[in-house]
Formats: C-alpha cells, sequence, structure tokens
C-alpha cells in the first residue's frame, strides 16, 4: 500500500505549506546550479583551471544533494503528517549554513591575499 493512501488525508493548507518548502530548497539547488554554470562559462580565467573545475564540481553536486534531499524531505513530511507523527528537523540545514560560512571565509581570505 502506498504511503499516499495512509493515514488520513492533512489539512490542504500545511500540504501546501511542505509543497511552498520543498519549492524553498529547489530554488536553492538551481541557485548553487546557475552558480556552477556561470562560474564555468563566465569566468575561466577566475582561477586556476583544475581549481575552478573543482569549484564547479562542488557546485554541482551541492545542487544535486539538495534537489534529492528536498523531494526526500517533502515525501517524509508528507508521510508523518498523514500518520499524525511528529516532522523531523532539518540536519542538512547545519551542514549546508557551516559549508556556506567556511566558503564566505575562504573567499575573504583569498580575496584578501590578493
Amino acid at each position: 500500500m502506498s504511503w499516499r493512501t495512509q493515514g488520513k488525508s492533512p489539512d490542504y493548507r500545511f500540504s501546501l505549506a511542505n509543497e511552498r518548502t520543498f519549492l524553498a530548497w529547489i530554488r536553492t539547488a538551481l541557485a548553487f546550479m546557475a552558480a556552477a554554470i556561470g562560474i564555468d562559462q563566465l569566468a575561466p580565467e577566475m582561477a586556476p583551471s583544475a581549481l575552478r573545475e573543482l569549484l564547479v564540481a562542488g557546485l554541482g553536486l551541492t545542487a544535486a544533494v539538495l534537489a534529492w534531499y528536498a523531494w526526500q524531505r517533502w515525501a517524509r513530511n508528507e508521510r508523518a503528517m498523514r500518520n499524525d507523527a511528529a516532522l523531523t528537523y532539518p540536519r542538512l540545514l547545519l551542514w549546508l549554513s557551516y559549508g556556506l560560512v567556511a566558503a564566505f571565509l575562504i573567499t575573504l581570505t583569498i580575496l584578501i591575499l590578493l
């Protein structure tokens, strides 16, 4: 039996809020993908080729992970709402926040040293 038929249908407002959250995660993934494409196509002299390719790959991989996580989180929340279970805390937010702070500090350090 599919999880979409289990339990009771949640209030449509909660389902729509869950969908908006899913779309926010997808927008974040698209922003990472746009950054990867922008660096790859518009900034060929930004850094040595190997470093630039590593940065582009990292941003692209982050975009893919965020898109996958968006779907998993949406389904998990929908399942929890149908079964009157507690919603889980998105631990990926901590990793994403720490990663962005680290990237910011590294970029700032490089810019200061140049």
